[in-house]
């Protein structure tokens, strides 16, 4: 006896197919490239696929621990923040700054694994500095948390040569104003 059968999709068989269901985009035109975020239908798999414009074909993968929130290429380097978070359900916000060299395809994860706040959004305000919107570290007696996040700039003289797990939250300027109506959980726009 045969068995007859059908293709009823080949996987990869379309535009941004490395990452999964996109979920952010960001472009750096100077560039002719697009840095897209995504999941393969599990938030505990979140991808960033850089592309060219032109083709759409990959350059580079990386994969983060945390949902992807904000991303932000620099201004001159070669280089794209990303910015990942997660709430526990618990008490606790967590996520990673995440440098990717456009030039190399490498990445590197900027903040000690568990120790860094939920990134919300990414700023470049010049070549040294980036401004970071994040959540609070917990909840605990912050009734806002869930409503507001606040912000702090960090300063690397060159943002190439960041080593891994090298910046430390604790360490960063202390928190600016609050900046209600950015919540904590998927990316927000504004600020």
């Amino acid at each position: 006896m045969t068995f007859s059968f059908s293709v009823d999709r080949i996987l990869g068989d379309r535009s941004f197919a490395e990452i999964g269901y996109p979920t952010l985009a960001v472009t750096d035109e100077r560039r002719g490239l697009v840095a897209v975020a995504g999941t393969h239908g599990f938030p505990e798999h979140p991808t960033v696929g850089l592309y060219d414009t032109a083709t759409l074909s990959c350059r580079a993968l990386i994969r983060s621990r945390d949902v992807v929130q904000a991303m932000a290429f620099h201004p001159t380097l070669p280089l794209l923040a990303v910015g990942t978070g997660s709430y526990d359900g618990g008490y606790s916000f967590s996520g990673d700054l995440l440098l990717l060299d456009l030039e190399t395809g490498t990445s590197v994860s900027a903040c000690k694994p568990w120790e860094g706040p939920q990134i919300l959004k990414l700023e470049w305000l010049d070549t040294q500095r980036l401004r970071i919107l994040m959540a609070p570290s917990d909840d605990w007696e912050d009734s806002e948390a869930h409503a507001q996040g606040h912000s702090a700039v960090v300063f690397q003289p060159d943002w190439t040569t960041v080593p891994p797990e090298s910046i430390d939250p604790l360490n960063w300027p202390a928190p600016g104003s609050r900046h209600p109506g950015l919540t904590a959980g998927p990316p927000r726009t504004g600020w």
